[in-house]
């Protein structure tokens, strides 16, 4: 394959020819949950596409055919046919794949660290040694979630500072797609939802749409620059992190009030104007909490107070964990029982439905208040089983899970707990109290069934 200094990638037209030949090499930096998805789309599309990973194990496994990712369904059939056709693999040596490759996609994680400031340090490192490979006229995205601004007032500088001393619009492009997709659902979201693109010159922004076009049958939507790329995304789920904390707050109000939220919520969402959100135990996911936070951080540098809106929203959705346990505390209290003599069967510790994910989840929270309560702690999740997971030996099957417990707290509405009866659940505790968090088990059920039963949202009964 020739090089991108003769395949002269700066020329818009020679770019799209390339494309269209599938004689761009593609180089992946980060195939986590959403970088291995995004590899193997471009894979499929025809380019020949690397995966890139400090996770030794993960390329490890990559390479020999193992699909890491079972909780994303459709994509282990693309990744069969991708790395059997050898369109695909994997490395750990980004300083053997950037130098041979075209265009540079990170997909980096933008985690918080625990004063909740993001955490960008995946994406200097990196940035540092593609300032020393990176070969002219090679084009950079940035998949990863990140503050408006931090390409044009960091990263281009690190890059830029290099031994190659590389200046951006001339001798590399870089620009912005940040993703968007749900854990769980990222084929479906791939194939629909829209892709905002920003980048440093209108040129880049071109071929950034054409390279996309090429890979992703789906709107994109040029937008002015890589901040307000950025800005968008950010928003979006800032708007969703809030929404959820006014109707955890609701849900507060109703359960004093007398009032069943889930009814509310059904016919407020009726009207035209409403967007329901429903409310539950915490809000968690690499996304919702860290994107909130990333907003915060951008608008800290002009005013401590602006935004404050936002930050009393986390403050909300940070609080459920001890909602939940105060709701069980009390329906032990009705049981005469202590809660630190207690055993708590945790049903669901992902941080949402029908993922393995546990980044932020409310279950630890949860956890971390019960042991300091000094209740006993039992774990069954279908994705979790027979595991150490936040120092607990977590169960095999559902029904030894309920062995020895005496009361159940639904954290994570998984499909499999969906048919369970709190009847079911009745005939299994020594004491029968019930915390459901996410509003899935059937009430009237739970009425006849001499449940001591608390449901988020709703309040005794």
């Amino acid at each position: 394959m020739e090089n991108n200094t003769s395949k002269n990638l700066n020329d818009l037209g020679h770019f799209k020819q390339c494309l269209t030949n599938d004689d761009l090499k593609v180089c992946v930096i980060g195939v986590g949950r959403i970088g291995l998805p995004t590899a193997l789309s471009f894979a499929k599309s025809g380019l020949p596409t690397i995966g890139v990973d400090i996770n030794a194990d993960l390329v490890s496994k990559i390479n020999s055919n193992d699909y890491p990712l079972k909780d994303e369904p459709g994509y282990d059939v693309i990744f069969n046919e991708v790395v059997t056709n050898r369109k695909f693999h994997a490395s750990t040596k980004i300083e053997d794949i950037v130098p041979n490759c075209d265009v540079i996609l990170l997909s980096l994680p933008t985690p918080m660290d625990k004063n909740n400031v993001p955490d960008y340090s995946a994406l200097r490192t990196v940035a540092t040694k593609l300032g020393d490979l990176l070969e002219p006229h090679s084009l950079v995205v940035v998949e990863s979630t990140i503050e408006p601004g931090f390409v044009e007032n960091e990263l281009i500088q690190i890059i830029e500072t290099g031994k190659k001393q590389l200046i951006a619009g001339e001798s590399f492009s870089i620009g912005v797609c940040p993703e968007t997709a749900n854990p769980g659902e990222i084929m479906t979201d791939f194939t629909k939802l829209p892709r905002l693109v920003g980048a440093i010159d209108e040129k880049t922004t071109q071929k950034i749409m054409e390279l996309y076009k090429h890979v992703f049958p789906v709107e994109l939507i040029s937008m002015a620059n890589c901040k307000t790329a950025n800005a968008v995304k950010l928003t979006t789920n800032v708007f969703r992190d809030l929404n959820i904390a006014f109707v955890n707050q609701l849900a507060l109000l109703f359960e004093k009030l007398g009032i069943d939220t889930a009814q509310v919520l059904d016919a407020a969402k009726r009207k035209y104007n409403f967007q329901v959100h429903y409310p539950g135990p915490g809000v968690g996911g690499p996304c919702l909490p860290v994107n909130s936070y990333q907003m915060l951080n951008s608008a800290k540098q002009f005013d401590s107070n602006m935004l404050s809106l936002v930050k009393i929203g986390r403050e909300v959705n940070e609080s459920m964990p001890n909602h939940v346990v105060d709701l069980l505390i009390d329906g032990l209290n009705e049981a005469n029982k202590k809660i630190s003599n207690s055993t708590v069967l945790l049903l669901g510790i992902s941080y949402k439905p029908e993922v393995k994910d546990i980044q932020i989840t409310p279950a630890e929270k949860i956890i971390e208040i019960l042991k300091e309560h000094g209740a006993k702690i039992k774990i069954y999740d279908p994705f979790f089983k027979s595991t150490d997971v936040f120092d607990i030996k977590t169960e095999n099957n559902m029904e030894q899970a309920f062995v020895d417990a005496d009361s159940v707290v639904l954290v994570t509405a998984h499909k499999e707990f969906h048919d369970l009866k709190p009847s079911y659940i009745a005939s299994k505790i020594q004491m029968p109290v019930v915390v459901d968090t996410k509003r899935i088990f059937d009430l009237d059920d739970a009425r006849n069934s001499k449940l001591i039963f608390r449901s988020l949202g709703v309040g005794n009964f």
